[in-house]
């Protein structure tokens, strides 16, 4: 069974949190959701989230994907936390996936997992002028290789579904989109 770690941060984008969370259960992939701080996670707009575990708790543990919601300040707080930049660097030495929605993507940037690499994030997040070794698309969801990345709230189905094809195929994708009844 394919394992997925979802830190959540104060502050992170809930739509986009809990849509990854739930498709990718649908798709009957293990999903471990770490808090960076002990307790209720509040996101962006207040909703509240119980972590299944502490970040630390889990930094041993091998997944295969890692996926970063976005929001703000969520996504800026995943990027000042060493314990996530030490998981992305592992992460890219083991040629592990590693995905993010929104304004995460730049946690990814400013980690140099985007150089040369093709990505797409909120719009402004992830910048030409800032990063221009990245290679900028404005599309709802882009794959590069095991670096999956999205726009923000309204692709995050679309995203947890592509992440859904990545880790375990088309068919099982397929399986969970009908289910949702989604008119395309």
């Amino acid at each position: 069974m394919a394992r997925v770690l979802v830190p959540l941060a104060e502050g992170c984008e809930e739509l986009e949190a809990v849509t990854v969370i739930d498709l990718l259960r649908r798709a009957e992939i293990e999903v471990v959701t770490a808090g960076l701080t002990a307790g209720p996670v509040r996101a962006s707009r207040n909703t509240v989230l119980v972590p299944d575990t502490l970040l630390e708790a889990v930094m041993d543990r091998t997944f295969d994907m890692i996926v970063l919601p976005g929001g703000l300040p969520g996504a800026e707080r995943l990027d000042r936390d060493e314990r996530i930049q030490a998981l992305l660097a592992r992460y890219r030495a083991e040629d592990r996936f590693t995905a993010a929605i929104c304004a995460a993507p730049k946690v990814l940037a400013g980690a140099g997992l985007l150089d040369g690499r093709s990505a797409t994030s909120y719009p402004g997040v992830v910048t030409p002028e800032e990063f221009p070794e990245v290679n900028l698309l404005e599309m709802p969801v882009v794959v590069d290789g095991k670096l999956i990345t999205s726009r923000g709230p309204g692709t995050a189905m679309d995203f947890a579904l592509q992440l859904i094809e990545s880790l375990v195929g088309k068919a099982k994708r397929d399986e969970v989109e009908s289910a949702l009844v989604r008119e395309l």
